[in-house]
């Protein structure tokens, strides 16, 4: 039995429609009432979860996999070279460093943090003589942030910790003080209020935090909020951004070399995404999608920086371009049918080479400082491990640098690309990845995973997880939906705003070809995305509950009515519109919304639902909700659960034993409702 959801209705009216919102109590993460229901609901899931008979056999599984060195890429900070590593099992990875060729030495130990590794290590960033860092903290997985500042060579802290930091870099002038970025802490829950005056400080070394100086975004009456501030590497420019939304971008310059100079506006409005990535001299590059969907860059004069004066430098290919630099070299990544081609250009624009890559798949990296003489890249796939390498600028002489030793026969699987088209016919590239001899028998159990938003790209990347997944004879397929970045500025906005039931057509048109070629069956699919994505599979599992057998939406947007309510969920209205923008879009988005279309007397499927309790980017109140009106309407004997980690937020910083917890009850559920008495590896139903 579930939990008594107590009903007190609160009732909206837009447009002349009223909206009973039965369970807006839920949103009230400091109420007592609140907290209880999370108690008895977890307590529920938790009970179902301890029957399952393989999820401890899982749950090893999980840990002998993930405990294997992980290195990350290195990089040089005044006399010393650091780099990360987490030995196995680590919560947190550590940073090292060494001096030339001597030991390396543990330099900060997030795992020291807090007791239980909630704690998570955030951004680093270095003064220009290296003596000093700043880097910020995450506690329990919240957004907020801690800034914290010591002396590299003691590790002893220089003076009080910055408080109250959100959606921030850390950029230095120098050795003088750094750039950075927050909200003024709002009224109410700072889990859920909500926060829309993003602003720019300067923080001068040995100064209180009340001084700190705000540099742009002060203006009641212009608010921004994502603000965002930065150095060219010469340090003679601070480039600042500002936007209303996740996507587009006003830009503005600041000669820091003249004493008296003012901010110097670039572009003014938000009709592109627009960056400022090197300079020489009073040369910029940016890089842009302004009359470039797919982006390329230009140079213009710091003089005159406006886009009547660019000069095209890397023109627009038919492919996606992310640019780095480094070693006074641009590397060109481009996306061809979501995997990476990486060209060389030098500073006048001369293509130099394309970098031979270890194969196919997902590459980043190639950025360093414009004197280092070696760069550093990644590469992986969904059965590579992400492995890093060393580039020789000069001659694109390449070697290993690190690889790792994982536990898992990558060998004995194979990712292939399928293509397929849509409801409206536009064609949709796939990745499914699984055993090699797969028998296309209709019973291999399979996650479908999707996002299709934000103008986020799905590349071929390696899960620890989805490892133990395969091994179970599991299938794992991503496609690559409108909405997301794969195909440029076009592809997001065709899955965005009216447009954003493309997403779903598109979702739900991967499941029928995967049951359609005999990879899966309704038995033996489940839907699985995140964030956004989970507001893709609670959108496709309410328009299509028998499309599938297993629904598992995580840190789900589900009130689509509300989202925009809650922290800086205004700020994807981009993507999303909102219900008060005007009838036409409160309609639409009432039409899809999974919270408003959950509709009593149908059998939907077994659905695990999970949130963090310090999830304060898209708040617990939309899994609350949806669960609470998915448990009272269920039909049948199909489980609606909700797991709900604690001290846990949107994903990031989460530590390694929690998330192994979690990876253990999802596939355990997953393959339950499927009918497995065991794991299908070892046995069969």
């Amino acid at each position: 039995m579930y939990p008594k959801t107590r009903k007190k209705p609160v009732v909206d009216s837009f447009f002349g429609t009223d909206i009973v919102d039965n369970y807006r109590w839920l949103e009230d993460d400091k109420s007592p009432e609140t907290k209880a229901w999370v108690k008895a609901e977890n307590e529920v899931t938790f009970n179902y979860l301890n029957q399952i008979p393989y999820r401890n056999q899982l749950k090893e599984r999980l840990s002998e996999l993930w405990n294997y060195e992980k290195i990350g890429i290195p990089f040089l900070e005044g006399d010393y070279t650091y780099f990360s590593k987490n030995d196995g099992l680590q919560n947190q990875a550590v940073i090292y460093r060494k001096k030339g060729t001597s030991e390396p030495e543990v330099f900060l130990d997030p795992n020291t943090f807090s007791e239980d590794g909630t704690t998570s290590l955030g951004v680093l960033s270095f003064s220009e003589d290296g003596k000093t860092l700043a880097y910020s903290i995450s506690e329990g997985g919240s957004d907020w942030r801690k800034i914290i500042i010591i002396d590299t060579e003691t590790k002893t802290r220089k003076e009080d910790v910055l408080i109250d930091v959100k959606f921030s870099g850390i950029s230095w002038y120098k050795n003088d003080g750094f750039y950075y970025s927050s909200y003024n802490k709002p009224d109410g829950s700072e889990l859920s209020a909500k926060t829309d005056q993003h602003k720019l400080y300067y923080h001068q070394l040995g100064t209180s935090q009340n001084e700190d100086t705000v540099i742009f975004g002060e203006i009641e009456t212009e608010k921004h909020r994502y603000v965002g501030g930065y150095l060219t590497e010469d340090y003679r420019y601070l480039i600042i951004t500002a936007q209303v939304s996740t996507s587009g971008n006003k830009l503005f310059i600041k000669d820091l070399s003249e004493e008296k100079s003012t901010l110097k506006t670039v572009i003014n409005n938000f009709d592109s995404d627009t960056l400022i990535l090197e300079n020489k001299g009073s040369t910029l590059f940016l890089v842009t999608n302004l009359n470039a969907p797919n982006k390329k860059v230009v140079t213009v004069d710091a003089k005159n920086p406006t886009p009547e004066n660019w000069q095209d430098f890397i023109p627009e290919t038919e492919n996606v371009l992310s640019l780095s630099s480094g070693s006074s070299y641009f590397f060109a990544n481009y996306m061809v049918d979501a995997v990476s081609k990486v060209l060389q250009y030098d500073f006048n624009g001369t293509l130099i080479r394309e970098i031979i890559l270890p194969g196919i798949g997902t590459t980043s990296g190639f950025s360093g400082k414009t004197k280092a003489k070696e760069l550093y890249f990644s590469f992986t796939n969904y059965n590579t491990p992400n492995a890093s390498y060393k580039l020789n600028p000069k001659n694109g002489t390449i070697e290993s640098y690190w690889k790792p030793t994982v536990d898992f026969k990558n060998d004995a699987y194979i990712s292939e690309q399928v293509f397929y088209n849509s409801k409206d016919g536009t064609r949709i590239p796939m990745i499914i990845t699984h055993k090699k001899g797969l028998k296309l028998n209709g019973e291999n159990p399979t996650i479908l995973y999707g996002y299709g938003g934000f103008n986020v790209s799905l590349t071929p990347n390696f899960s620890i997880a989805n490892a133990v997944w395969l091994e179970q004879g599991g299938v794992y397929a991503v496609p690559n939906l409108r909405g997301g970045g794969e195909y440029g500025k076009k592809w997001h906005d065709a899955g965005t705003q009216l447009k954003k039931q493309n997403v779903f057509d598109d979702f739900i048109a991967a499941a029928e070809y995967l049951i359609t070629k005999k990879y899966t069956s309704t038995n033996y699919l489940a839907i699985s995305g995140g964030s956004n994505g989970g507001l893709l599979v609670g959108a496709t599992m309410t328009q299509k509950p028998n499309l599938m057998k297993v629904v598992l939406p995580a840190v789900g947007v589900l009130d689509m009515l509300r989202y925009h309510a809650f922290t800086a969920g205004a700020g994807w209205a981009y993507d999303y519109g909102t219900a008060n923008d005007n009838k036409e879009m409160f309609d639409y988005l009432k039409g899809y919304s999974p919270v408003h279309t959950i509709k009593k007397g149908v059998k939907y499927p077994a659905t695990l639902i999970t949130t963090g309790d310090h999830d304060d980017r898209v708040v617990p109140a939309h899994s609350f909700k949806f669960a609470a009106e998915l448990q009272e309407k269920q039909t049948g004997n199909n489980p609606t659960l909700i797991r709900i980690e604690t001290n846990a937020g949107h994903g990031a910083g989460t530590p390694v034993a929690k998330t192994i917890a979690q990876y253990a009850d999802i596939f355990g559920f997953t393959l339950f409702n499927m009918g497995f008495k065991e794991l299908p590896n070892s046995t069969k139903k």
